[in-house]
């Protein structure tokens, strides 16, 4: 390759130096000769490649450094993704954890509270039996310790005997509450002492004052049975004032238990929730971030390819042009040219050849750069190139033209420059909007999954719901009905029972009968036996074993038809009772889950309005971003051609305009 670098290098300066031999003979020329301008030509072209190397290189090493530092940001953002990734994926898993764990511990204090308000109630209920009874029997014994104390009272201030007091209370028992059961204990005491054998004395001194000791004994007695029922009542209220304080402090604590769990339990979920949104939001952008980081690194991978093989044949390039200027400058080449070949012995016939050159190289030169000219702007469909090509062919003076090419080349540098700077703007709006609306479209696409997964659960829970209050009134109706069907069949067993009961006494008392009567007429029978010719008649005795044997018959089916019907009336209330209760109990838990599910209903529903609500506010912003994007169409995606057919389509019009400037450069010169 190096050979045949060199070997272009040749000819490159083979054709240069008859270009030099053409040029018109001066005292300058005489001086310098073609070999020395070739070398010196060689020269600048050697420092013109090396700046071209050199600043290939520099902007080589300024992309290199740039992609070098955005992977190596890349890579950071996407370590630090994942790390976020996984960090989220530890947070759900604990939160949906917590969230199991604190729904079972909320059934659980559900549990705890229905028992502990079933004991509550239980106990309030036979607390409140006990004090019925407690303000009766208190009613009765206060209303018989007043009615003994005025009865004590009347006796000691007049004269009674047993008789007279006990018409007394009598007569007091009409009018005076409490006095009837005075009356009794008073009657039940005195038929006591006379059963013990006391007499019946009629004296004042004996029967009035024993009269009254029994009142006062019956006094005492009653007043100690209200004390003792008075104790008891306050026991048993201190008791019960007791459990219900324990069980009431129990479920308010077991309540606020219960409260508490339930909101964290919707803060885990929320949470949960949320970081589920992050967590999607972030693989995406690690995604992105993956795909950019892939997509910078095989750019950089392919141009430092190219940069490796321009540099090489650059490099190529130079050290054959450096072994070309060695070739021309040694003696054998330069010396020799310079002994033997004097184009100064041409004499005039050459100076007038050149002459004529001159002219025709004049015209040749002006069409050869409208030639080029034409041809690139047509191959380019160069607007620019044409008018140019269009102007060098119409105006002879080329100093002014070649400052018309110099001012159009800096034009399209400036253009270049600023359509760099806008495609680099371009690239990063671009991006950025990209990135933006991916991650709202995801975001959205999650909200709207959410919405969707919250509407299902409302549907199945308001359907479930549904199902639960159909349930409930069914069990209703048949429990209902089964009291109805129970009712109806006791009330049949019942009169079955009491008539085979009735028909077994009738059947028994018949037997007896008849067996009584034949039981006479056998006796009878055995003395008459001596006469069977006269024989009286004594009833039906051969017939008596089959009467009797069905009526035993029938009181048998009386009693069997009683026992049977005994055991379906207690089977069918332990069915009952079983149906009942198995129906009460569902109907119960029915009727919980229902108010639950109710509740997470509600909350589902809460979810759901504020979800939508994100969803609005992530449409209108991903709206927005649609909506630059369309902007920036225009300005940066919606072009004939793109970006790198520009630049190349620039560079080639820059090469033209280069390639003209120096043909007519070089006339000018001339």
């Amino acid at each position: 390759p190096g050979r045949a670098l060199i070997l272009r290098a040749m000819k490159s300066i083979i054709a240069s130096a008859l270009l030099v031999f053409s040029l018109p003979s001066s005292s300058h020329a005489a001086k310098v000769t073609p070999t020395q301008k070739v070398i010196t030509m060689m020269s600048e072209m050697k420092a013109k490649g090396e700046k071209m190397m050199e600043e290939e290189q520099k902007v080589y090493a300024a992309y290199a450094e740039w992609a070098d530092d955005r992977s190596k940001e890349l890579a950071f953002d996407i370590q630090d993704a994942g790390a976020k990734i996984e960090e989220l994926t530890a947070f759900i898993s604990k939160a949906d954890s917590d969230v199991a764990q604190l729904g079972k511990e909320i059934e659980a204090l559900d549990a705890e509270i229905d028992k502990l308000s079933a004991e509550k109630q239980e106990a309030t209920d036979i607390r409140a039996s006990e004090h019925a009874e407690y303000l009766k029997v208190s009613k009765d014994l206060g209303e018989s310790v007043d009615a003994l104390a005025r009865a004590v009272q009347v006796v000691s201030a007049q004269n009674y005997d047993r008789p007279q007091a006990e018409a007394l209370l009598q007569s007091m028992a009409k009018s005076v509450p409490g006095m009837p059961a005075v009356l009794g204990a008073f009657l039940q005491q005195a038929g006591a002492e006379q059963q013990d054998g006391a007499p019946a004395v009629a004296a004042y001194d004996s029967q009035s004052g024993g009269v009254l000791a029994l009142l006062e004994g019956l006094h005492k007695k009653f007043k100690q049975e209200l004390a003792d029922v008075e104790e008891d009542e306050a026991n048993q209220a201190h008791e019960f004032s007791l459990v219900e304080l324990h069980l009431s402090d129990t479920i308010t604590k077991d309540t606020s238990d219960r409260d508490e769990k339930t909101v964290l339990k919707g803060e885990r979920a929320a949470a949960s929730a949320k970081a589920k949104g992050d967590l999607a939001e972030t693989k995406a952008s690690k995604a992105e971030d993956e795909k950019l980081k892939a997509e910078i690194e095989a750019t950089f991978k392919n141009k430092d390819a190219v940069y490796q093989q321009n540099q090489k044949i650059r490099e190529d390039e130079l050290k054959a042009i450096a072994k070309a200027i060695e070739i021309i400058s040694s003696p054998a080449v330069a010396g020799s040219y310079a002994t033997h070949i004097n184009f100064a012995q041409r004499g005039s016939q050459a100076a007038s050849f050149l002459q004529m050159g001159r002219s025709r190289r004049r015209l040749t030169s002006a069409q050869r750069a409208t030639e080029l000219l034409a041809r690139r702007a047509k191959e380019l469909g160069s607007k620019a190139l044409a008018a140019v090509a269009s102007r060098v062919a119409a105006s002879p003076n080329f100093s002014k033209v070649i400052d018309m090419i110099e001012e159009l080349v800096e034009r399209l540098k400036q253009e270049a420059a600023a359509e760099a700077d806008h495609k680099a703007w371009c690239d990063e709006q671009l991006k950025a909007n990209k990135l933006k609306r991916n991650k709202k479209t995801a975001r959205a696409n999650q909200l709207t999954a959410e919405i969707e997964g919250y509407g299902a659960q409302i549907s199945e829970m308001g359907q479930r719901i549904d199902t639960l209050t159909t349930e409930q009134a069914q069990l209703t109706k048949a429990m209902q009905e089964a009291t109805a069907i129970r009712e109806k069949e006791h009330s049949e067993n019942t009169q079955a029972i009491a008539d085979a009961k009735a028909g077994v006494e009738a059947v028994k008392s018949a037997i007896v009968v008849l067996k009584e009567f034949y039981s006479a007429q056998e006796a009878s029978l055995l003395q008459q036996r001596q006469v069977p010719e006269m024989a009286e008649y004594n009833g039906m005795q051969s017939n008596k074993g089959g009467v009797i044997g069905m009526l035993e018959v029938i009181s048998s089916d009386f009693a069997r038809l009683r026992a049977e019907t005994e055991t379906a009336e207690k089977a069918a209330a332990m069915e009952y009772d079983a149906f009942m209760e198995e129906s009460t109990t569902s109907k119960q838990r029915k009727h919980e889950e229902e108010v639950k599910l109710r509740l997470e209903k509600d909350q589902a529903e809460f979810e759901k309005g504020r979800t939508e609500k994100n969803l609005r506010a992530t449409e209108e912003e991903l709206a927005k971003a649609n909506k630059y994007f369309e902007e920036l169409k225009p300005a940066c995606l919606e072009v004939q051609v793109n970006w790198e057919e520009r630049v190349a389509k620039r560079k080639e019009e820059i090469e033209a305009l280069k390639q003209a400037w120096n043909i007519l450069d070089q006339k000018s010169k001339q």
